[in-house]
């Protein structure tokens, strides 16, 4: 699939809109998340961990890091969409753009009601987007072809690499707390729920939501066994004064066909 290829068809407008509606809404979600100080998504871990060692802002650290992700697609032979490249500038500049408006809370209260928010408003723009099929997000991608080219469930090598994250950014200074554990158990019920609300209708559209459907239930299942990781872990939250973060992550796995999908 081109960057252009799936600009066409009815609906494109809304399509458009829903595709940067959903990814600004991606990226202030992930900065309430970092401003709530319980606990990242796993790429945002990474995230707030690599800001924390270089100095960059999240947003800044998060477009990097997603650009070099988008180039490990050319070896495993996956194409992006517009969605995609959309995907890795517009994430971290709704991040950043949102950390510098809002401050720093204190008091748990406030903490868990930014915690709460910003994993709802994952959901909802994580159903916007990947409504939108325009294009996965760059490490669903890069999830994908991995699992094409090993041969090993979608499931399985998503948990790889998420537990693989979380690990590298904690130990580089990233959050990880009871909110890393809440995201991961109730993202992929909340983009199922909000991906069949914001579903186009376009004769095409039905077999391809009904596949992302499918793709968004053994999410869920995926996010209640790297739950149940981090409940084994027992790290503490740590929370740490840059204001870090990630986006991206595309919670639905991407494909390289005609539909594809974080996160992130």
């Amino acid at each position: 699939m081109s960057i252009a290829s799936g600009l066409r068809g009815r609906h494109l407008t809304r399509r458009l809109v829903q595709l940067y509606a959903g990814l600004a809404l991606y990226g202030i979600s992930s900065a309430l998340l970092v401003r709530g100080g319980l606990g990242l998504e796993p790429w945002g871990v990474l995230h707030q961990g690599l800001a924390e060692r270089t100095g960059l802002t999240i947003g800044v650290v998060s477009i990097i890091v997603g650009a070099i992700v988008l180039l490990l697609w050319i070896p495993i032979r996956q194409r992006p969409g517009l969605g995609t490249v959309s995907n890795v500038f517009a994430v971290g500049l709704a991040m950043d753009g949102t950390l510098a408006l809002v401050p720093d809370m204190d008091g748990l209260p406030a903490g868990i009601a930014l915690m709460v928010l910003g994993i709802v408003l994952n959901g909802v723009a994580t159903g916007l987007y990947i409504a939108a099929r325009l294009g996965p997000g760059p490490r669903d991608g890069l999830m994908t072809g991995l699992h094409r080219l090993t041969g090993r469930s979608i499931r399985l090598v998503r948990t790889a690499i998420e537990i693989a994250v979380v690990a590298s950014g904690f130990a580089l200074g990233g959050s990880v707390g009871v909110g890393t554990i809440l995201y991961a158990l109730c993202i992929g019920p909340l983009a199922q729920f909000f991906l069949r609300r914001f579903a186009i209708p376009e004769e095409a559209a039905g077999s391809d939501i009904q596949e992302i459907g499918s793709d968004i239930q053994e999410i869920g299942s995926r996010g209640q066994e790297i739950g149940s990781h981090g409940q084994g872990t027992g790290s503490p939250t740590r929370k740490v004064g840059s204001p870090v973060q990630d986006s991206e992550s595309d919670p639905r796995p991407a494909r390289s066909g005609p539909v594809t999908s974080p996160t992130h």
